[in-house]
């Protein structure tokens, strides 16, 4: 097929390299253009403006920041909707809100162009080897049009509901992950990890009946950065998952609900971003908020 990646983030090129594997034709656009880099070099074309990218693809994947840069792909004065895209597929791959994609779908519509929310779970890996989970929210016909190249991305994907409810299963997925991420910061903190054997605190934890996928598969990430070694790729930073509690939060409040440990989460999280330290990966943020509370000169730690 034919098809056109909007953003190529860590993600957006992680998906990209993976339909070139599939044989699929990838043209690819970025805000900035350097940031494509990775996925040029794979093999992908380049599109030079959104409206291109729409014209000469069968289907297009948007995988952007927040609202605000979904909104600008879509609508904005260069945006998708300048191209031709009239019996156009779109797929938002976004974590975003869970109406952020109304009047996206609306504009469409009237274009006669199809469109579904797919937000997805898993790591860069994943999506290089089509082992996310996607969760799928719209229309049941553009899902079954759009499910044979999500199953190429997927090990698993659910069409969970109408637009919005695909936003807000991944909501629910993140929120498990941040509170997940700062109660194992505070584990490791009662057990004393970074003086004692982290990898033997670690390896407990993950073998018992609360462990998680993520500290077996991020294990030695995790490890290393209690260790003081806090190199490594970040795949997934505290100000993006800053940013889904944020979601998290507007979206409980318009429903008048209240998410207490989401809540009190964001504090830790905004609290890391203000001191400089949003763009770390968030399989060492656990070593990093130990650090702060061992502090003295912190006064009193997050």
């Amino acid at each position: 097929m034919k098809l056109g990646i909007a953003g190529t983030g860590r993600m957006g090129t992680a998906i990209a390299v993976r339909l070139l594997m599939r044989a699929h034709e990838v043209r690819v656009w970025n805000r900035t253009a350097e940031n494509a880099h990775d996925a040029l070099e794979a093999g992908a074309g380049w599109a030079p403006t959104l409206g291109e990218l729409a014209s000469e693809s069968e289907v297009v994947v948007s995988f952007l920041f927040d609202d605000a840069a979904v909104e600008r792909a879509y609508l904005g004065a260069n945006g998708l909707l300048t191209g031709y895209v009239e019996g156009r597929l779109f797929i938002d791959m976004s974590t975003v809100s869970p109406g952020a994609h109304e009047r996206i779908v609306r504009e469409l519509a009237l274009r006669a162009a199809g469109f579904i929310e797919c937000p997805v779970s898993g790591s860069v890996q994943a999506a290089r080897s089509g082992a996310l989970v996607g969760f799928v929210g719209g229309n049941a016909h553009e899902f079954t049009r759009a499910q044979p190249l999500l199953e190429e991305l997927c090990r698993r994907v659910e069409h969970v509901g109408p637009l919005g409810a695909g936003a807000r299963m991944k909501l629910a997925a993140n929120l498990l992950l941040a509170t997940f991420i700062q109660a194992l910061a505070e584990s490791l903190l009662l057990v004393d990890a970074r003086a004692g054997d982290a990898a033997g605190a670690i390896d407990l934890l993950a073998d018992s009946n609360v462990g998680a996928a993520i500290l077996r598969v991020r294990a030695a990430r995790i490890v290393a950065a209690l260790n003081g070694d806090t190199s490594g790729a970040v795949e997934f930073d505290v100000d993006t998952l800053r940013k889904d509690l944020f979601y998290m939060a507007q979206e409980a409040t318009s429903h008048g609900r209240s998410l207490p440990l989401a809540s009190r989460t964001l504090e830790c999280f905004n609290r890391v971003s203000r001191e400089g330290r949003g763009g770390i990966d968030i399989v060492t943020y656990p070593a990093y908020w130990i650090g702060r509370q061992n502090d003295p000169a912190s006064g009193e730690g997050l």
